[in-house]
């Protein structure tokens, strides 16, 4: 059996083979990007560009310089060049979370509705990405330290009206305790139905919310059931002490494109709901 080949393309009209180069991409080198350098194998994130090299920092902490030449690193497992961002446009600027920022800044007098979250971690993160936001808005965020008796929580707060409730939960998905203690928050006042809001995302914990690649891995490890799931990333990752992973997790936070979108969609939801008309009222104690 005879076979056909398609050589259109493949040669000029002086019968000469075409060579087809593959263009790479450039690729701004934004603090915080994750890339290698195939000639040695490091892996590192951004921390600094100049015109003729760049340096990047590994998951240890660990720094070295590269020059910038084309293709020389590899992005997402491709070819890329690095290239200096792009200045940014006079005017209006963004903050953290993406929305416009406010000049000049006044924080608002807090208002009765508050945002809850699991713990300190929780609480920093929220705050590294939608602090401005909160502050224009006036909402305190407050950790729980745990929701193992979050209805009983709920009923201390009294939500109503204009004294609207938001609680982050991790790991909200079918059958976690955390789905079951939400459904006994909505069922701990007449009114927390319609003044609470549950939302969560679905990590074991909030670090995982986190990129991997911005922290410098591929992914988050699995860690056994049973072992504290912090103390068991770190040990994977070599991170020392979980307050040394906290450090480092939460260090690389730089604005929303940092987290995972179960995280983001989460987040604004609840200062949504605590921001609308009719939760407005400022706390009594400011």
């Amino acid at each position: 059996m005879s076979r056909t080949h398609d050589y259109r393309g493949m040669f000029d009209a002086a019968g000469t083979r075409t060579v087809r180069r593959r263009q790479v991409p450039e690729v701004p080198a934004e603090p915080g990007l994750v890339v290698e350098d195939p000639a040695s194998g490091f892996c590192g994130a951004v921390v600094s560009i100049t015109g003729s090299e760049v340096t990047l920092e590994d998951r240890f902490g660990g720094r070295r310089v590269f020059p910038l030449r084309p293709a020389a690193f590899l992005h997402e497992g491709a070819p890329a060049t690095l290239v200096r961002p792009a200045a940014r446009p006079a005017g209006r600027t963004l903050s953290a979370s993406g929305s416009v920022h406010v000049a000049n800044l006044t924080a608002r007098t807090a208002r009765a509705a508050r945002i809850w979250v699991e713990g300190l971690h929780d609480a920093e993160l929220v705050e590294r990405v939608w602090g401005h936001d909160l502050r224009v808005e006036g909402i305190v965020v407050e950790p729980l330290h745990g929701v193992d008796d979050l209805a009983a929580a709920v009923r201390g707060f009294d939500p109503a009206p204009h004294r609207r409730l938001g609680i982050l939960v991790d790991h909200l998905v079918d059958g976690s305790k955390e789905t079951r203690q939400a459904r006994d928050a909505y069922r701990a006042t007449p009114r927390a139905q319609h003044d609470v809001l549950v939302t969560g995302h679905p990590y074991v914990d909030v670090w995982q919310a986190v990129k991997p690649s911005v922290v410098g891995i591929r992914e988050w490890p699995t860690i056994p059931r049973g072992t504290d799931w912090k103390t068991g990333i770190c040990a994977r990752l070599g991170w020392g002490e979980p307050a040394d992973g906290a450090r480092r997790v939460l260090g690389a936070v730089r604005s929303y494109r940092d987290l995972e979108t179960p995280m983001i969609g989460a987040v604004e939801r609840l200062i949504d709901f605590v921001t609308a008309a009719g939760a407005g009222e400022p706390d009594d104690q400011g």
